[in-house]
């Protein structure tokens, strides 16, 4: 009898958990989880691209010493992060750190554009054509990741789910800071002009007087 009555009482709890949300809040727990997961992903790629775009750059322009270091540094800040994604400090200084990476690609791409050579060399191409195609994944996986932090934090703040997760420990998550909007709705500028290259310095008839100058 007494096993009767602890199964029956193990049933109706069961049953009000799932009422209150219970279950909902662990399914939405989880969906967060995988979609950092997927952030984490397509950073790990761009941060993988890094080396081969740095020696290929750097056969044409080695003494571009102080941009290519300021990559390599930028790629080591990344890595030497421990994010904690429910941890604001550390989803805050894992934010800093990526966009610190994404700032020195940037001075990267914009060094190579003096080099008409580096812009032709296919392995280049190959490279900017895979780091483009990383940058939209970063966003599209950013916006899939705040938008699903955001459906969980409604969620276990509204009655009577906010009882349940507070019996349990589910707290709302932080997320990404959205800083310069513009800036994290577009993937950073990394256009080398994939049309013809000319093999004369055409582009610099724009500025005639520095450049005989120098």
């Amino acid at each position: 009898m007494r096993k009767i009555l602890m199964l029956l009482t193990a049933v109706v709890m069961a049953s009000l958990l799932s009422g209150c949300g219970y279950n909902t809040i662990i399914q939405k727990d989880e969906a967060v989880k995988a979609s950092w997961s997927q952030v984490i992903n397509v950073y790990k790629r761009r941060a993988d691209l890094i080396p081969n775009l740095v020696n290929t750059v750097k056969g044409y322009a080695a003494h571009e010493q102080s941009v290519l270091t300021q990559v390599t540094e930028a790629r080591a800040k990344v890595g030497s992060i421990n994010v904690n994604a429910d941890d604001p400090a550390s989803l805050k200084a894992f934010q800093e750190a990526q966009t610190g990476l994404q700032s020195a690609i940037g001075r990267l791409m914009m060094v190579s554009e003096n080099y008409p050579q580096l812009k032709a060399d296919q392995g280049f191409l190959q490279l900017q054509a895979q780091l483009e195609g990383t940058e939209n994944r970063i966003t599209v996986e950013r916006q899939r990741y705040i938008e699903t932090v955001q459906d969980y934090n409604t969620y276990i703040r509204s009655f009577p789910q906010n009882i349940v997760a507070m019996i349990f420990g589910y707290k709302a998550k932080p997320n990404f800071t959205v800083e310069n909007e513009a800036q994290i709705q577009q993937a950073p500028a990394v256009d080398f002009g994939t049309g013809a290259v000319p093999a004369t310095p055409a582009p610099q008839a724009q500025q005639p007087a520095p450049a005989p100058a120098q």
